[in-house]
């Protein structure tokens, strides 16, 4: 999968995720849920397979395709107000969309595929990152990221999986998926250390997201799926902090969409293949959608 698609996921919902809260850990139910959620994300990407419905988010209203022509970089909840309740967490559930001109599939996976350069693409939200496996079709690689938001500095180590596809010759889309997060107490002071995974404040239990592109118009359409799950905000205080979580994720899904731009059109050259941090081409195939988290 295109693992460009996880600093959007971290800069719009670790921007937003729930403050003020006591350390805690991750209950089965929640677990459960998402799973739950996770299985119908993956149905509705198949449906857009199948042509049940169009294969772009972009394409579901008439004026979206338009609005990007001219520039603009287009933010919405994927269905509700973004967020939806679960025992105990929070499932939050965004898409952004970008035109970018004079590109081709190949020049986004060129960056999609440069993990070691996330850092330098996703800054200052991305740390560190690095490859840690790669095959032709499957991808491992860690990322630590960092956001101050109010009163809270939230760090992360996270490893991903992630896996491409390509549907025609035109169109492909990408799934990651977070295989182990952990929380980093202390980050940036002396007594820095990694909380045991899922345990912590539960800014980030869970993430999952999906980028699909369509090469047309003189350019490419790219759009990512960004769902997270986070510990559930107190009743008393959701009343201030869900709008600060909205608002944020907003915000910082069209800046990573933006730096993703920014990096495809700072690129020397069309390069002459595929980018692929296994070295050599990629040979892919259309999938079914499903996978694991």
């Amino acid at each position: 999968m295109n693992a460009v698609s996880v600093p959007f996921v971290i800069a719009a919902l670790a921007a937003g995720a729930p403050i003020l809260l006591n350390a805690g850990e991750l209950e089965p139910s929640t677990l459960q849920a998402w799973d739950e959620y996770i299985s119908t994300v993956d149905s509705h990407m198949q449906a857009r397979l199948d042509a049940q419905q169009p294969f772009l988010w972009a394409d579901e209203v008439p004026d979206r395709i338009s609005r990007l022509r001219r520039g603009e970089i287009l933010v919405g909840p994927v269905s509700g107000h973004g967020t939806r309740s679960v025992p105990k967490g929070l499932i939050h559930d965004w898409i952004g969309a970008v035109f970018i001109a004079n590109i081709t599939p190949e020049e986004l996976l060129a960056v999609v595929h440069d993990y070691g350069r996330y850092k330098e693409f996703y800054k200052p939200v991305v740390a560190d990152s690095k490859v840690l496996d790669c095959t032709d079709m499957d991808q491992r690689f860690s990322m630590v990221w960092q956001r101050r938001v109010l009163f809270v500095n939230a760090a992360m180590e996270g490893q991903y999986q992630a896996h491409d596809f390509k549907v025609d010759e035109r169109r492909g889309y990408s799934i990651t998926a977070t295989t182990q997060v952990r929380e980093i107490e202390g980050y940036g002071h002396s007594d820095e250390h990694l909380l045991p995974p899922d345990q912590g404040n539960g800014f980030i239990w869970r993430l999952h997201s999906i980028l699909r592109y369509e090469e047309r118009d003189g350019g490419l359409y790219l759009e990512v799926e960004a769902i997270a799950l986070t510990r559930d905000i107190p009743i008393s205080l959701r009343w201030m902090v869900k709008p600060v979580v909205n608002r944020l994720s907003t915000a910082s899904l069209v800046t990573s969409l933006r730096q993703t731009r920014d990096a495809v059109n700072s690129l020397p050259g069309p390069p002459d293949r595929l980018a692929s941090c296994a070295g050599g081409d990629r040979n892919l195939v259309k999938p079914t959608a499903g996978t694991g988290n």
